[in-house]
């Protein structure tokens, strides 16, 4: 089917609407958060990526609610069903074991298992583990200099770092 049809235009737009709808209550729900927590100078980076995220979501918004955003397909069944088990991951390590392993461990193995699941190499051969244990780990080690020794923003605390 022709994507310039009329018939398919609405339903083009409600696959991009309906995500650009989500990312930008997605933004409110942060920006909401990081700016109504105290102390507000341990939230003042926070805040400023928050503001970005809320402006950025806007504009997507608009543009997907215009008509506007017309790049790829939108959501679909076989894109939420490829990001589905990633998000499960994120939610199960990154919110539920941040607060008994902390967040840069549990950000660790988030990430670790996000790569193993969608890296498409062997799971059975010993180098490749060697090679995602090391990708991890240099990834991981770089957000950490970056946000709790360069810019200082606080991380919930666990078991671990």
């Amino acid at each position: 089917m022709n994507p310039d049809t009329a018939e398919s235009m609405p339903l083009s737009r409600v696959q991009h609407l309906v995500p650009a709808a989500a990312v930008l209550a997605l933004a409110l729900i942060v920006a909401w958060v990081s700016f109504t927590r105290e102390p507000s100078e341990a939230f003042l980076f926070p805040r400023m990526i928050a503001s970005v995220m809320l402006l950025l979501a806007l504009w997507n918004f608009i543009r997907a609610s215009l008509g506007l955003a017309r790049v790829g397909d939108g959501l679909t069944r076989k894109g939420v069903g490829a990001i589905t088990p990633g998000l499960c991951v994120i939610v199960l390590l990154v919110y539920v074991a941040a607060r008994y392993l902390g967040f840069y461990s549990a950000s660790w193995l988030a990430f670790l298992s996000i790569y193993s699941l969608y890296d498409p190499a062997s799971h059975t051969l010993f180098a490749v583990w060697v090679k995602r244990v090391l990708i991890t780990t240099a990834f991981l080690s770089v957000i950490y200099a970056l946000f709790s020794l360069l810019l200082q923003v606080q991380t919930p605390r666990g078991l671990f770092i």
